[in-house]
């Protein structure tokens, strides 16, 4: 199926954690567990809170395994909004969210399965430049949008150029990498 490409610069990956339900690589994220949970304050063994549909806010910082940060709600100065449980967020930081007590902060460690899923060598698309609008525009590293099944847009990046063809890679960058997030929960509403 011939994809629709958008071309868009795309300068930050604020918000890399939102997913848009309705883009075909969302499957990407199934056989997800629960996050790893590395250390916690204010909560006990004994806290049975669920969390799952109460729409909560938090903060958070997201870091490689080489420390590189890369995205924090802090930095932004909001916290982020979200439902817990609805599919709005990658598996583990929901699943780590779900059992928060309010004003608590935790580190968790997520695996690639638990937060944008490994690789995917089927999410790397070659086109004729005869397919491609804006062709001769185009550079290696300019973030593309593809339009995929249902209209849906898919994010992708220019990862190689020649004379006839132009190849695009709509793996999430974050795909294959494990993460680290400092998440604050700061509001839970009822």
């Amino acid at each position: 199926m011939l994809m629709r490409i958008h071309q868009k610069r795309v300068a930050s990956l604020a918000c890399c954690l939102l997913l848009a339900t309705s883009v075909p690589l969302a499957g990407a994220l199934s056989g997800c567990s629960s996050a790893t949970i590395q250390e916690s304050t204010n909560q006990t063994k004994e806290n049975s809170v669920d969390n799952t549909g109460k729409k909560v806010k938090v903060h958070y910082k997201g870091t490689l395994d080489d420390g590189s940060q890369f995205d924090s709600s802090y930095d932004r100065g909001e916290p982020l909004e979200f439902t817990v449980g609805a599919g709005q967020m990658i598996r583990g930081f929901d699943e780590a969210v779900k059992s928060m007590t309010l004003g608590e902060k935790k580190t968790v460690r997520l695996s690639p399965d638990e937060a944008y899923g490994e690789r995917n060598a089927a999410l790397i698309y070659t086109y004729d430049k005869s397919q491609v609008p804006n062709y001769d525009t185009l550079n290696i590293g300019d973030s593309v949008y593809l339009t995929g099944s249902g209209g849906s847009p898919v994010q992708a990046v220019v990862t190689a150029k020649d004379g006839d063809t132009v190849t695009l890679d709509a793996n999430n960058k974050m795909a294959g990498q494990y993460l680290t997030f400092l998440i604050e929960l700061v509001e839970i509403e009822d």
